[in-house]
């Protein structure tokens, strides 16, 4: 087991840094169709996680710029007015609304749902952007690990709360969830919380992140019928507030190598506006394109047949 994480862990090394990066990205951009990105999405409302700052900010922006309804989801009011009021003057697009909510809190993201599903309006795409690497044990009010209920507990809750928004904008509804290339690090863990007493953050958010994509295949699967289109992605190694907090090595170890905001949402906007048809359901995707969900000789593609039994302890933990 040891090799095996040894090799993951060296396999990502590698594939990151000649994939993941800025000059990666300037790579695969030569195969990009500029036709894909000028699809317009007035009329079309849009719920962002986290959208303050990094790639949420990136993805709210991008998508006001293309004519939707924004709504920011915000935890902090004050950094969520700046932002709201910046996207605003750069599109020129009014109708971008902000939303408070701790997503660390299952209490107020159901709160949450339950005051925007009462608008009674169809979500033609939900992104689960929202994401948190916390290096120190921390437990919430709730009693839940803190990277688990930012990273998982909350997107699943939000996502199951507001399927009725987004079935009535079937069949052109999407769930769209960033996750994150150090997913490639970690096979599925039934242990959500971390219980071990070496508590590792980083490893804890890589399979915070394998939990998404895993859930990502469920959901296709649970909803087929339901005109609901859910992807996974990862945005690369982008340069945002978040990675420079969390992981300073790698910034100051890629400086000048790395993604910009707009890069690492590319991708999101890029999955927003494709014609369902073109997409392929339950997909992992990276610049544009479908990428594998696992490392050659990894030895994680079969942990994803533990995600039923995530889901009922998921269920268990939003009580839903």
């Amino acid at each position: 087991m040891f090799i095996q994480k040894a090799w993951r862990t060296a396999a990502f090394g590698l594939y990151g840094l000649t994939q993941f990066t800025k000059s990666g990205f300037v790579e695969h951009a030569k195969k990009f169709r500029e036709e894909d990105m000028l699809i317009r999405l007035d009329g079309k409302n849009c719920l962002v996680t986290g959208a303050n700052s990094g790639i949420g900010f990136a993805t709210a922006e991008g998508l006001a710029s293309r004519g939707a309804t924004v709504y920011m989801l915000c935890r902090n009011k004050e950094r969520g007015e700046t932002a709201l009021s910046q996207i605003r003057s750069k599109t020129g697009n009014m109708n971008v609304h902000l939303e408070i909510c701790d997503l660390s809190s299952i209490s107020e993201v159901k709160s949450f749902a339950t005051k925007f599903s009462s608008k009674d309006k169809p979500l033609h795409v939900l992104v689960n952007n929202a994401g948190l690497l916390e290096h120190k044990r921390v437990t919430t009010p709730e009693g839940l690990e803190l990277n688990f209920a930012v990273n998982v507990a909350a997107t699943y809750t939000l996502t199951e709360l507001v399927m009725p928004l987004l079935e009535k904008a079937a069949p052109h509804a999407r769930v769209i969830t960033v996750s994150s290339g150090g997913m490639y690090t970690e096979p599925l863990d039934k242990d959500l919380q971390f219980s071990e007493s070496n508590f590792d953050g980083t490893q804890q958010y890589a399979r915070n992140k394998r939990v998404q994509v895993a859930l990502t295949e469920w959901w296709t699967e649970k909803y087929r019928n339901k005109g609901i289109g859910f992807y996974s992605m990862h945005p690369g190694w982008a340069d945002t507030p978040g990675v420079s907090k969390s992981l300073p090595g790698l910034s100051e170890k890629l400086s000048g190598n790395m993604r910009s905001n707009e890069e690492g949402a590319d991708t999101v906007v890029w999955l927003a506006l494709q014609p369902t048809e073109k997409l392929t359901p339950g997909a992992f995707y990276f610049d544009r394109a479908e990428a594998p969900k696992h490392l050659k000789f990894a030895g994680t593609a079969a942990s994803h047949g533990q995600i039923g039994s995530i889901v009922d302890i998921l269920g268990s933990i939003s009580d839903l």
